[in-house]
């Protein structure tokens, strides 16, 4: 196998977690007669202290043209205050774009040897193993129109939700075929009591559904998502994770993120 890859190491633990997955990578190489080549390039606040762009036309040429893209991570406090469009953020969105990055796999496992590590207890995330799909390219972070404005000298601002039954579908599929090959059982977490992306999302996943008959399906709202997930996260295999306001996504992860946290 040759691959061309592109390595983002970014900023934070960024290069840091980079730098050790390349060894990785190179000893896989060298134990399997594999050829990798790396090509490392700035991003995120590496990139706007060098070029004053979060994601130079080099970088993303770089990363359009590689067999893969291997990304540390983005983001500092001392670029908060920059225009939204260039802090490292947007380099971020402006990469998931243009790569067509629409799924995002988070796997989560206990084990053994860490399940005392947790802030839940022991019998509680012993055995957990959960993989998160997440939808990347539409809702709120892509949604249209958006901006800020002033009511009656009253500032305000606006985001739109919005996905089409062709984005839900794709990243349902994602979300199935992991469940089939997994432990075949795929929870559908939403909002569809009040939100009408979500009954988009729901009717969408149901009728997809028809094509794993493999595959056990249920529909779960995110409050209870999370409270069955600090509670009994065995219960879970495949979360596909949508739809939903964002501090929701990240309260759900924050708790995917306990089962397995290690000391320090």
């Amino acid at each position: 196998m040759r691959l061309r890859i592109t390595v983002l190491p970014g900023d934070g633990v960024g290069p840091e977690v980079t730098r050790e997955a390349v060894r990785v990578l190179r000893t896989i190489a060298e134990t399997h007669g594999h050829e990798f080549d790396f090509n490392e390039k700035p991003v995120g606040g590496a990139a706007i202290e060098r070029t004053g762009d979060p994601l130079p036309r080099a970088t993303l040429d770089a990363c359009l043209d590689a067999d893969a893209v291997l990304l540390g991570a983005v983001g500092a406090p001392q670029y908060d205050q920059l225009p939204p469009n260039k802090r490292p953020e947007a380099g971020l969105l402006t990469l998931r774009k243009a790569l067509g990055a629409y799924a995002n796999l988070r796997p989560v496992v206990c084990h053994e040897a860490t399940s005392d590590c947790s802030p839940l207890r022991p019998e509680i995330v012993a055995g957990a193993d959960v993989l998160i799909v997440r939808e990347l390219l539409g809702g709120l972070y892509f949604g249209e129109p958006r901006g800020r404005t002033s009511d009656d000298g009253d500032p305000a601002a606006f985001n739109t939700m919005r996905y089409t039954a062709s984005e839900v579908e794709r990243v349902a599929r994602v979300a199935f075929e992991a469940a089939a090959s997994r432990r075949g059982k795929l929870t559908s977490v939403d909002k569809a009591n009040v939100l009408e992306t979500s009954q988009l999302w729901r009717e969408t996943v149901t009728r997809v559904a028809l094509d794993y008959p493999t595959v056990e399906v249920e529909h779960v709202y995110v409050d209870a998502c999370a409270m069955h997930l600090i509670t009994n996260p065995r219960r879970f295999d495949v979360l596909r994770l949508v739809a939903i306001p964002e501090r929701t996504i990240l309260l759900l992860e924050e708790h995917n993120v306990a089962l397995c946290r290690q000391p320090g």
